[in-house]
């Protein structure tokens, strides 16, 4: 099992997941919030094609994530599977794509992969993140959410990698040019995780499994990788967890997950 993302951050967003089986193999993109050509480009940069993705699994409707899903998936005729919330919000862009709802708790068998959404707290209509596993392997993805829940530490437990936000430094955040509305939003129970919650996070979930810890989603503005870092640091310090960040223009190369 393998992700890599295409890009990570308020400019859009696209987390690639691939398994092999034997002579098979699954690619999922989870959220696509890039045109068509620059999704296609970044795609290329990983070494991946629109024809090798098996579906397209959407998170909830903010352009950053959604913003080229339904151009996309008409283009390259690939399914796209999101909750009936927010194809609520969409669906006057999802006319000739191939649609599928779920929901949370629901268990996605997709070819080689299932995925298995879980409820966020956000400020969208019905916001979900997933783990995705092959059989051997767990990858739990958690961005876009404004505070801890027991349902999203039991859902991203045991998990061997970790894509976790890590969207602001508090005090950055109060400190910005941002209005005072914007500046609520994003530090409020349904808006983006700060570095300080994301640890909280990292350190509630069951870690027995886990290997690989990426911070995601780090606000250009209100953030520094140094930071974020520091923060998933203060967790994972001499627990052999490997502690990486993705990055706005390039997300990270493909991380390969193994006995």
């Amino acid at each position: 099992m393998k992700f890599a993302s295409l890009g990570s951050g308020s400019e859009g967003n696209a987390l690639l997941i691939s398994s092999t089986s034997g002579t098979t193999g699954t690619t999922v993109m989870l959220d696509c919030g890039f045109p068509i050509r620059e999704t296609e480009r970044r795609l290329q940069s990983k070494g991946m094609t629109p024809v090798d993705l098996a579906a397209i699994v959407v998170t909830h409707e903010h352009q950053d994530h959604v913003g080229g899903v339904f151009k996309f998936a008409r283009r390259h005729h690939i399914p796209v599977w999101l909750s009936f919330g927010t194809y609520q919000a969409v669906q006057k862009h999802a006319d000739g794509v191939d649609i599928h709802f779920c929901r949370d708790g629901d268990r996605l068998a997709i070819r080689d992969l299932e995925l298995v959404p879980y409820t966020v707290p956000h400020d969208a209509r019905e916001p979900v993140q997933y783990v995705v596993h092959d059989g051997q392997f767990r990858v739990g993805v958690l961005t876009d959410a404004g505070q801890s829940t027991p349902h999203l530490i039991q859902a991203l437990g045991g998990c061997d990698a970790l894509v976790l936000e890590c969207n602001h430094d508090r005090q950055m955040l109060a400190n910005s040019s941002y209005p005072y509305s914007l500046k609520q939003r994003i530090g409020g129970v349904f808006g983006h995780l700060s570095n300080e919650t994301a640890a909280e996070i990292l350190s509630a979930v069951d870690k027995s499994r886990l290997r690989t810890v990426v911070g995601a989603h780090l606000s250009q503005q209100n953030n520094m990788p140094e930071l974020a870092r520091e923060a998933l640091h203060g967790v994972t310090a001499g627990s052999g967890i490997d502690v990486m960040l993705a990055c706005q223009e390039e997300g990270f190369d493909w991380i390969h997950l193994k006995k």
